[in-house]
């Protein structure tokens, strides 16, 4: 996929998890994600925060934060809050067709925004049924990148395979891992609680919980 095509679909999740967002009520919002440092509202704040800074914005921070990462996320979270939920939501409804972004591929700005609205929408029991081109670009990228999660260092030495759409990929010999594209996609980023739907000899090596 091209970068204008990429952006097409951050685009329309972001327009998702808005149209999500809307309906929720303050316990919430407050309530925690599996992003587990983050409640809801503070998520949001996160994706808004990068869908606000580009480049020059990005190092900036970092080299303000000292190069703590783990600082500069807080800082930028703090800065996309706003007074109140209805703020949050507002702010990001603005960043929707942002296509700014830190020196980072389009693609791991689309992952960011199939995790995030995971992280968001699984603790409220809120389903989204993805388009399967969509999931199966993230997986692709994620099973050979590690630009903002570690998540082609979890697949390695396994072979993954979906059962809902023509993802594939890994050693021929590794550990088999097959399931979901989402569920596969959230255990690469970190994400222990799909491990439950996924199958194979390799589901506790890509978990984390071996």
């Amino acid at each position: 996929m091209d970068e204008s095509t990429l952006w097409g679909l951050v685009h329309a999740e972001r327009a998702a998890l808005a149209e999500d967002l809307a309906g929720l009520n303050q316990t919430q919002w407050d309530s925690g994600s599996l992003c587990t440092e983050f409640t809801v509202r503070e998520v949001v704040a996160h994706l808004t925060a990068g869908a606000s800074l580009g480049p020059a914005r990005w190092m900036a921070g970092v080299i303000r934060c000292r190069f703590d990462f783990d600082a500069m996320v807080a800082y930028r979270l703090a800065q996309q809050l706003g007074a109140d939920h209805n703020e949050t939501l507002e702010r990001f409804r603005r960043a929707v067709t942002s296509t700014t972004k830190a020196p980072i591929p389009v693609a791991a700005v689309l992952g960011e925004a199939i995790v995030h609205g995971e992280d968001i929408r699984r603790p409220l029991g809120i389903r989204r049924d993805y388009p399967i081109a969509t999931l199966t670009r993230v997986a692709e990228y994620f099973h050979r990148s590690n630009t903002t999660v570690p998540s082609g260092r979890r697949a390695r030495g396994l072979r993954l395979s979906a059962t809902d759409g023509p993802f594939s990929a890994g050693a021929p010999d590794g550990a088999p891992v097959s399931g979901g594209t989402l569920a596969l996609i959230m255990a690469m980023a970190g994400r222990s609680a799909y491990g439950a739907e996924l199958t194979g000899a390799g589901v506790a090596a890509i978990t984390g919980t071996e």
